[in-house]
């Protein structure tokens, strides 16, 4: 449906220091933890809720709850690292995991494990944190709509404008929550001027 780019002082601040070559993997976990909660915040806004009561300690109060569950779908192995701030923010969110691996030489994408939960009914937040060519995405959509799943929320922390384009050509419905909309992408098909290879920095690899 569209691209968000978050203006969020916070969301500009954490993505500083995610882009510093200089940041270690302990403080890119934690920067990374900040902007993901900020986006799922952000990517949730719009959901529907229903009224309820509750009882507070003094008195029975109108109160809301959201109507229908969630679905985080970390594409591995950098969204297993983007996952938690999510399972932490939403109580009723079940996970589903796609694999997909990146040919360095042709920047194409290799499925190579597929594990998906129910999804008719629930809101499926796409986690991937870089956006470069799209392949990736728009393959792991693909298995979301054979899996049933419908209104696909894409939460990434960088995104390339090749990349956002390929996605919405091919999946117009999807929404993209970003922190960022970066210049494009250079030779290798890494985004520039990106922020690195986030799994190497997140999980501290070579």
């Amino acid at each position: 449906m569209s691209l968000h780019v978050s203006r969020h002082p916070l969301v500009m601040d954490c993505l500083a220091g995610l882009r510093a070559v200089e940041t270690r993997s302990d403080e890119f976990r934690g920067l990374a933890r900040k902007v993901i909660t900020l986006l799922a915040y952000e990517a949730t806004a719009d959901l529907t809720t229903s009224p309820i009561t509750v009882r507070t300690p003094l008195a029975e109060t109108a109160a809301a709850r959201i109507d229908h569950e969630l679905v985080a779908i970390p594409v591995l192995r950098a969204g297993l690292g983007i996952l938690s701030p999510v399972l932490e923010l939403f109580s009723r969110v079940s996970v589903g995991y796609i694999g997909l691996e990146r040919d360095e030489k042709t920047a194409l994408a290799r499925i190579y494990y597929n594990k998906l939960p129910s999804l008719g009914g629930k809101t499926p937040l796409l986690l991937d944190p870089m956006l470069a060519t799209g392949g990736s995405a728009v393959q792991a959509v693909e298995l979301i709509k054979a899996a049933g799943g419908e209104g696909t929320r894409m939460i990434c922390v960088v995104a390339a404008p090749e990349g956002v384009q390929a996605l919405l050509r091919q999946h117009p419905e999807v929404d993209i929550y970003t922190a960022a909309l970066d210049e494009g992408l250079n030779d290798k098909a890494f985004i520039l001027p990106g922020l690195g290879d986030f799994g190497d920095r997140l999980f501290g690899t070579p």
